[in-house]
């Protein structure tokens, strides 16, 4: 089978081996030089993944069989519906499906519109005066969203990046000014106290079938701290759970997710594909924080390591909307994700540094890698201003996993920044005792 992955980082990376492992003859384009990817596909085009004739173009002279979509802009760009009208089968959403990403403010409405358990109190504003109206019914505790993408990087929360109003007047002015997200609309949600964390779905437009829970990290400093990135690391447990999630509340995220396919194909826009839904852990059990249209990353690194099922099977059967349960199997493992990115990443990156990375040491520490947002040049791997390497230990406990994934970190060189706190003992005991506190809360 030949098969299009459409995407230049670390999760795009990790799709490629996927497919690899499965036999599949890879064609990737891609606006970056990833030296994973290159090296893997058989052959790869460096093209600006939005540019939708170009791509389709690119997969039309290879003849592909079925197309991958990694990145979530080429969906708002129409790729999927540029590939689909080409005859190419694409085990990505559509524009119209893609739209619980790309708009928070659609999300949240089909969320309203077909009482979907999971939902939080929101407003969406377009002015200052809007935004005070907003806070005069929700209060202070709010997080504030632009309405369009912004890389995982638009969100402020009240008590961390937003500590008055006027903080959040700012903000939001800011977005309205130089319309962050696309556009000078925004959405201001209660705040939610618990644990996030991600589960993601294989869907068909009308079944799915859930991945191993996982949780990021969006921070860029230890201790949680800093400001938002697009994720510093990511692990999972072997039962497929998190050490602070319980089965029943794993299985009621799965089924907001099952409600939200089946809101999609009700209302003319079936959804078929990788499905991310973050959540909450709340006292109330799992709210919703948003959907992304696509696998995560860093968890896409997580979950696709602990495939042993054919993963381009699955693409194809999402594609032509026939999905089994039965055909997805995951390795009983706990997995941990540590990415090293470019010192300065979070505010301002160091960009078009080398960093070496000596792949054979980080093989026999027993980790993986996935290269990220670089460059290859000339045989050097150059930093850009996102992240750069994925290193991934996978092992029968957490803790092993970490420390294999913390190990081999250190075969990467650099003027480079990594959170090394993510999945050490110490974390994940708080977290626990924290999510024990809260339960004892439920009235």
């Amino acid at each position: 089978m030949k098969v299009l992955a459409v995407g230049g980082g670390a999760r795009e990376h990790a799709i490629v081996e996927a497919l690899a492992r499965s036999g599949a003859e890879v064609f990737a384009c891609m606006k970056n030089s990833n030296p994973g990817i290159s090296r893997t596909a058989k052959s790869y085009a460096l093209i600006d993944e939005t540019e939708v004739q170009k791509v389709v173009g690119f997969a039309r002279s290879n003849r592909v069989d079925l197309a991958v979509i990694g990145p979530e802009a080429p969906l708002e760009a129409g790729l999927s519906d540029g590939l689909r009208e080409a005859s190419i089968p694409t085990a990505s959403p559509s524009k119209a499906a893609a739209m619980i990403e790309t708009s928070k403010s659609f999300m949240r409405g089909l969320l309203e519109k077909h009482r979907i358990r999971g939902s939080v109190k929101f407003e969406i504003a377009d002015s200052v005066d809007s935004v005070r109206s907003a806070l005069g019914r929700l209060g202070l505790e709010v997080v504030v969203k632009p309405i369009g993408l912004t890389g995982g990087k638009g969100v402020k929360v009240s008590g961390e990046h937003l500590l008055s109003e006027k903080d959040v007047i700012n903000y939001a002015e800011e977005i309205f000014s130089k319309k962050i997200g696309g556009s000078a609309r925004l959405v201001i949600e209660e705040k939610l106290v618990g644990e996030e964390f991600t589960i993601q779905a294989f869907c068909d437009g009308r079944n799915i079938v859930p991945m191993p829970a996982v949780q990021d990290h969006k921070r860029a400093y230890e201790g949680d701290q800093g400001p938002n990135t697009g994720g510093m690391g990511s692990y999972s447990q072997a039962d497929g759970l998190l050490p602070f999630l319980l089965r029943d509340e794993y299985d009621s995220a799965v089924s907001i997710m099952s409600s939200v396919v089946a809101a999609l194909k009700k209302d003319g826009s079936e959804y078929r594909g990788t499905m991310y839904g973050q959540f909450m852990l709340t006292k109330d059990g799992p709210k919703v924080i948003e959907f992304n249209a696509r696998f995560g990353d860093p968890e896409a690194m997580n979950v696709l390591s602990l495939l042993e099922s054919d993963f381009a099977a699955i693409c194809a059967d999402m594609a032509d909307g026939s999905i089994s349960r039965d055909a997805v199997r995951f390795a009983p493992k706990a997995s941990v994700c540590k990415y090293v990115v470019p010192e300065g990443y979070g505010t301002k990156s160091i960009a078009g540094m080398e960093i070496k990375v000596d792949e054979d040491s980080i093989r026999r520490e027993g980790a993986l890698i996935y290269y990220a947002n670089v460059n290859e040049k000339d045989g050097k791997i150059l930093t850009t201003s996102s992240r750069s390497v994925g290193i991934v230990g996978i092992a029968a406990s957490i803790e092993e996993a970490e420390r294999i994934a913390e190990n081999a970190i250190g075969h990467v060189q650099g003027r480079i920044h990594v959170r090394h706190d993510i999945a050490k003992a110490a974390m994940l005991e708080a977290k626990v005792r924290r999510m024990e506190t809260i339960r004892g809360r439920r009235e």
